[in-house]
């Protein structure tokens, strides 16, 4: 590591100063309080920020405080949320705001290592809220900054992990300290945005000069990134039970895939129609007339989802936890992508509704993208 050739003053000087002239005009930029400052840093994490924007203007407009969204009803807040993926983060935003509203007299706490306590506030985000909302000379190290860090200090070895991911933090908690800490923190996000990228356009960079990877001209072999395994396959069977003009649907169980949020009736393992029937009758569902429809392959994080589809008739009894729903209903609900794409797969294409929330911002194309060009990470939550 190159770090103690790297001049922090003029670096900070040269990067903060280009940061004001060209930083994208994004809304959460106009704030300086920490509320709407966490939220798009959530939103942010591992989406893109074209993604980002509308849902964060609707979040804000419908709870504009911390005590608004601690207030919230939950299947409202996940409904907001459907399309945006990654459904963790909506359900440790509303327990956050339950503990600032109720502990903290609706006042977020300044302090890292209280930040650090509540539910979603990894490293990144922590030093992210506490930079720029609070002044704090703290580091926030997203896949951006990670990225222009690993090249700047030429990091050996891969930054996700063990001594070099040391290494890339101990750097940015060194650069963090001095004038604004908030908007050099932004800098180093917005230089890995727009800039230093994959491929790297190294002639526009405010601060190749103290690039040591670009001296060495090996600015492509920075940073190095073990190859992650393939995601585990997870086998499932989906029942979509409907007629022309609504559906079935069951609120998942508090922990576990999908966690509250709408889905088909799912049974575990790839079932042939003996032994969907014979699980399906064991919930109390008798199916009728079950047609078998294309296998739908949904990517997650970690995981691949392979679930068999079967369409059947709506049932004369409902299991627990499901409802019958009409279509036009769809949009007001907490809908994964996963369940959008079993309805566009199950559904005839002229009763597919057009409210369906995965149709207005699918996660399928962030989610599939390699670790560094995300805008925000937080690996570790």
């Amino acid at each position: 590591m190159a770090s103690s050739h790297i001049n922090a003053e003029a670096l900070r000087a040269q990067l903060l100063g280009w940061y004001r002239k060209h930083a994208r005009d994004l809304p959460w930029r106009q704030y300086r309080t920490p509320y709407p400052i966490w939220v798009s840093e959530i939103m942010l994490q591992q989406t893109r920020v074209d993604t980002v924007v509308p849902f964060f203007e609707r979040f804000l407009a419908r709870w504009p405080t911390v005590h608004d969204l601690a207030t919230a009803d939950p299947e409202e807040v996940r409904a907001l949320w459907s399309g945006l993926g990654y459904y963790r983060r909506a359900q440790s935003m509303l327990k956050s705001a339950k503990i600032i509203h109720e502990e903290h007299n609706g006042e977020f706490p300044s302090d890292i290592e209280i930040l650090g306590k509540l539910p979603g506030f990894g490293p990144y985000t922590r030093g992210a809220v506490a930079s720029i909302a609070f002044d704090k000379a703290v580091p926030a190290v997203d896949g951006n900054v990670m990225r222009v860090l690993a090249r700047v200090a030429a990091v050996e070895g891969d930054v996700r992990k063990g001594v070099a991911n040391r290494n890339i933090w101990a750097l940015a908690a060194e650069l963090a300290v001095g004038e604004a800490p908030g908007d050099f923190n932004q800098s180093l996000i917005e230089l890995g945005a727009l800039i230093c990228r994959k491929a790297a356009q190294c002639e526009r960079c405010p601060i190749n000069s103290h690039c040591h990877a670009y001296r060495l001209q090996k600015v492509d072999q920075f940073p190095y990134v073990a190859k992650r395994l393939p995601p585990k396959v997870e086998y499932w069977t989906a029942l979509l039970l409907h007629d022309d003009q609504q559906l079935v649907l069951q609120s998942r169980p508090d922990r576990g895939r999908f966690a509250n949020m709408w889905c088909p009736i799912l049974l575990e393992g790839h079932l042939d129609v003996p032994s969907a029937q014979k699980a399906a009758t064991a919930l109390g569902i008798s199916l009728t007339d079950p047609r078998l429809r294309p296998t739908v392959t949904h990517i997650l994080t970690h995981r691949r989802l392979e679930t068999t589809l079967y369409t059947c008739a709506l049932p004369k009894e409902l299991p627990s936890g499901a409802r019958l729903i009409s279509f036009s209903e769809l949009g007001s609900l907490g809908l994964p992508r996963f369940t959008c794409k079993l309805i566009e797969a199950g559904l005839p294409g002229h009763l597919v509704p057009s409210n369906l929330p995965g149709r207005i911002a699918s996660t399928g194309s962030t989610i599939r993208q390699p670790f560094f060009p995300f805008e925000h990470q937080e690996p570790n939550e």
